[in-house]
């Protein structure tokens, strides 16, 4: 019992010593904090939308998109497989009426094939043996390929997830934000973003798709006055609003897309005055974009955001570097955005806002005082009654008690974790259950003087055998804490990371930080009678 080795002496005492220290930045005024180095000052506890006021936005998804969206990338895949079958397959007019996508191959000899290579364009659905899907030969010429329901609810959950994905990299690009980004239901998504002050920009953001297409502009712009475009062609507006009412006439095929990018910054022209956005593909891209200039070099070229036209400017020269520029009525914020919203990648499904609430800082301020006021009596409750209770090892709890707290909130800090009003009423439990382990452990020291034994080996007896039915309970505990992370969301997780962060300092300050102190005392004072 009194032999501790120098290093595990040491290991506590530094392990309690960091855990203190990073539980400071937190602890400070925001004012004081701002006096320290940045790395330490941004390592503190975040508050949660219910503690520090936000926007809290309900996101719907518009589902039939998804069928049209399913609908137009098989047109293209049966296109690409026809044309690339060996030998290729010459097919007419794909039709895409009623839902349902068929075509006709120019040769009665080649329909059996060319129904083999679209079957091979579709895709199982789960366990199910079904497929997304049907595929069959009508009138013995035709290809019929009808979408299945199952596999249509399948590519509307993967692009609801692809869709949460997007939304939160646009939100929080770096990783830096606390915010929370759940599905709710088949077809919407819920953001909660603490302290935002800019409701309206979030909207904004998030309800451009950040479909970015390049394609080549049609000689014939009599379309674009006419209203009727020439076949392969069509017309789109521009995006300028000083362009108002102005439109252009655009090849259909699309050159480059924007799933071909790997990055979006915000910059400035070679003036270094006009805001514009670098972006740069990846090599497939690269490939793409340095064979469609070198081909069209003194051709204009449409840069086509959600259908508008951004710009339509002159290739000069071949571009083989896999580089561009967008440029355009650009400010330096709307330029950042539209980064932002290309470099998190383009939403699967258009998004719209059914619901938005603010919260104000009040209420969390007012939840914050009373959390800590809660905190504090029962602190000094439990020290009071330790204390009146054990005696010196009360005092040793009452220790330990208090560096469980800095401990919580120096490995919240460190973690970057995000304290919510739950996440409260879990500190506030995890500091009345942190005596549990000392209350066992004295109770069974007690117990072992009452037997007769030595002090030493009362003490020893009373942390050995306590100590296995704390470890015990409290792996329980963890296991329940990381099961509501696990499955929850929002202000169940902040209350199961609290709970698993005030789990395991508990035991570590209830059992191995005052078992220290005990040994500590112990081997300087060596009692013969032990008054607990």
């Amino acid at each position: 019992m009194l032999d501790f080795p120098t290093w595990k002496i040491r290991l506590v005492i530094v392990t309690t010593l960091i855990g203190i220290l990073a539980a400071f930045p937190t602890i400070l005024p925001e004012n004081a904090r701002a006096y320290l180095p940045k790395r330490v000052a941004d390592a503190h506890i975040n508050l949660g939308l219910d503690l520090a006021g936000g926007s809290e936005l309900l996101l719907e998804a518009a589902t039939p998109e998804v069928a049209k969206a399913q609908m137009a990338q098989m047109d293209e895949d049966v296109r690409t497989a026809m044309r690339r079958a060996d030998p290729r397959i010459e097919i007419g007019e794909i039709s895409t009426a009623d839902g349902i996508l068929s075509f006709m191959p120019r040769n009665t000899a080649d329909v059996d094939r060319a129904r083999e290579l679209a079957y091979n364009l579709t895709n199982g659905v789960g366990v199910t043996g079904k497929r997304d899907w049907v595929v069959e030969i009508r009138d013995s010429t035709r290809i019929v390929m009808t979408p299945t329901p199952e596999g249509l609810q399948d590519k509307i959950k993967q692009s609801m997830e692809a869709a949460r994905g997007v939304v939160s990299r646009r939100i929080d690009p770096d990783g830096t934000k606390e915010v929370s980004v759940t599905l709710q239901g088949a077809n919407r998504i819920q953001v909660q973003v603490p302290g935002l002050k800019d409701p309206e920009r979030l909207k904004s953001l998030l309800g451009k798709t950040a479909k970015l297409e390049f394609k080549l502009v049609d000689p014939d712009q009599s379309g674009a006055t006419t209203g009727i475009a020439g076949p392969g062609s069509e017309i789109l507006p521009f995006m300028d609003s000083r362009a108002q009412g102005a439109k252009i006439v655009v090849q259909r095929r699309v050159m480059v897309s924007g799933e071909d990018l790997i990055a979006a910054k915000q910059a400035y022209d070679q003036d270094g005055r006009t805001p514009v956005v670098d972006i740069r593909f990846n090599n497939k891209g690269g490939k793409k974009f340095a064979q469609v200039s070198t081909a069209n070099v003194g051709k204009e070229f449409a840069i086509i955001l959600d259908g508008k036209v951004i710009s339509a400017p002159v290739f000069k020269d071949a571009i083989l570097t896999g580089q561009a520029q967008i440029s355009g009525s650009f400010t330096v914020d709307s330029a950042n955005e539209l980064a932002v919203s290309l470099q998190s990648g383009k939403l699967p499904v258009a998004l719209t806002v059914v619901d938005e609430r603010s919260v104000g800082p009040d209420l969390g301020r007012d939840s914050i005082q009373k959390g800590v006021l809660a905190g504090l009596v029962a602190t000094v409750a439990l020290i009071f009654f330790m204390v009146l209770t054990y005696a010196r090892f009360g005092v040793y709890t009452t220790i330990a008690l208090v560096v469980n707290a800095f401990l919580i909130l120096g490995l919240m800090s460190i973690f970057g974790a995000t304290l919510t009003l739950p996440g409260i009423a879990g500190f506030v439990l995890t500091i009345g259950a942190a005596v549990d382990a000392n209350v066992l452990i004295n109770e069974r020291i007690r117990e072992e003087i009452a037997r007769g034994r030595q002090t030493i080996q009362a003490v020893e007896f009373g942390y050995k055998e306590a100590s296995r039915a704390i470890f015990d309970a409290n792996v329980t505990n963890v296991i329940s804490a990381i099961i509501m992370f696990w499955f929850g969301s929002g202000p169940i997780r902040g209350f199961a990371v609290v709970l698993a962060l005030g789990i395991v300092t508990s035991v570590f300050t209830g059992v191995t930080l005052t078992r220290l102190l005990v040994a500590d005392y112990l081997k300087r004072n060596r009692p013969q009678e032990l008054v607990i």
